[in-house]
């Protein structure tokens, strides 16, 4: 993965969608801390991502899987399970 650069507005809600192989995972993977960079750098709020305690900085993000598992309740309650 080459050039990727992106900007979210604060408080808002981003899907990454894409084909298989695209590069989803590692974004989500980068921006965790599960994976470092081996070029380049991840900034959070100007803030390289270095910086942050991981701890917080996980807990500060959410993400619904490729496959997740729906129940018979709303949307919004399937979307708040799945983010755990």
């Amino acid at each position: 993965m080459t050039n990727v650069s992106f900007k979210i507005i604060k408080g808002s809600k981003v899907a990454i969608v894409g084909h298989s192989g695209c590069g989803k995972s590692t974004i989500l993977q980068l921006l965790y801390g599960f994976y470092k960079p081996t070029s380049g750098m991840i900034y959070i709020d100007g803030h390289n991502i270095k910086d942050y305690d991981i701890h917080h900085l996980r807990s500060s993000l959410g993400i619904v899987t490729q496959d997740p598992v729906l129940f018979n309740t709303t949307i919004e309650s399937n979307i708040r399970y799945n983010l755990i």
